[in-house]
């Protein structure tokens, strides 16, 4: 059976202290979003605590057959990124570094009323630019409840919308040590669902952070493999983004616990081909920042896989030069439709 949530909008920072699916209100916010939600019993989809197989690996015609067959050709709006992850401590950067190049971003969240503190950083940027006159910061943000690992394909689908560019940065919590299934559920299949959601909504471009290691564990990279396999994990969902066939760009990130957002003040950014570092640091916010860069500059992110640590001895060289310079894995299309960005997201 459908229901109907209406998300109840948050005043002055705080929540509503009535249930999304009960409030209505006669004035959304302007980053409400409606949604229909379909009732699921998740529990079948559930894994076994110490499943005996891993799932097989993925490729073009196993991915294809798990999608369905895709909805009817939507125009899709060059300007509109949608974000899952968004109030992580990388997605709720990258919300805000989209916001301020121009872009209209729909925010994917478990729970609307957790998305007050991202509404409210959002509230308070100052936009530079034609962006600044046109709109208010608010205004370019939809707060979209979706649950990846409940919600069905066609809710997923539903929540992208018309987005032309997907980001995921998604992750199982470190803090949940003891949850044994949390890398498979979320950096496998949450990831892999969402792979599928956009195959089917035909998206045009899937930016996915994983991290250093998956393809080449050493130290210090094999440590973080000790939570339940999670580069694994992380390396298998970046194989099923591969085989989907959608133009991607797979972010490995170095550490990025430690190091504030005043890292890259001493700290410049480094970014290289895949399998090349299994160490390094690098902060949040440069991450945000090149995935900032990445929705501007599509061709030159174009089905490519990047390493990014920030190192003192590094030279400041610009983040276009930096992802140019790595080779891509497929030819890109002809250069005016993806350029075609920049100017649309700058007004």
């Amino acid at each position: 059976m459908d229901t109907v949530a209406s998300l109840s909008p948050l005043r002055h920072g705080h929540p509503s202290s009535s249930s999304p699916a009960s409030c209505n209100t006669s004035r959304p916010s302007p980053w409400l979003l409606k949604l229909k939600q379909r009732s699921l019993i998740s529990s079948s989809n559930s894994l076994p605590a110490r499943p005996r197989a891993w799932p097989p690996r993925a490729s073009a015609s196993a991915s294809s057959a798990a999608t369905p067959p895709p909805p009817q050709q939507q125009q899709k709006e060059k300007d509109l990124v949608f974000v899952a992850g968004a109030t992580g401590r990388v997605g709720s950067r990258a919300v805000r570094e989209l916001i301020k190049l121009g872009f209209r971003v729909r925010a994917a969240v478990r729970n609307a009323e957790r998305a007050s503190s991202l509404v409210q950083s959002v509230q308070q940027l100052k936009l530079d630019g034609n962006a600044a006159a046109a709109i208010s910061p608010s205004e370019k943000l939809e707060i979209v409840e979706c649950d990846l690992e409940k919600q069905p394909q066609d809710g997923i689908v539903e929540a992208i919308g018309n987005a032309s560019l997907v980001v995921c940065s998604i992750g199982a919590s470190e803090k949940e040590i003891l949850d044994v299934t949390g890398p498979y559920r979320i950096d496998y299949m949450a990831t892999t669902k969402l792979v599928q959601a956009a195959t089917a909504a035909q998206v045009e471009h899937f930016v996915l952070v994983t991290s250093l290691g998956t393809n080449r564990i050493g130290f210090p990279a094999f440590l973080l493999n000790l939570f339940w396999g999670v580069l694994l994990w992380k390396r298998r969902a970046e194989e099923a983004l591969i085989a989907s066939g959608i133009p991607y760009t797979i972010i490995r990130p170095g550490g990025m616990e430690r190091p504030t957002d005043t890292f890259k003040e001493t700290h410049n950014l480094v970014v290289a081909m895949e399998d090349t570092y299994v160490g390094g640091l690098v902060s949040n916010l440069q991450v945000a920042e090149l995935i900032g860069c990445m929705a501007n500059n599509r061709r030159a992110a174009y089905c490519k896989v990047v390493e990014v640590i920030a190192e003192t001895t590094a030279p400041l060289l610009p983040m276009e030069q930096l992802l140019a310079a790595i080779p891509s894995k497929r030819e890109p299309p002809a250069e005016d439709e993806t350029e075609k960005v920049k100017s649309i997201a700058n007004g």
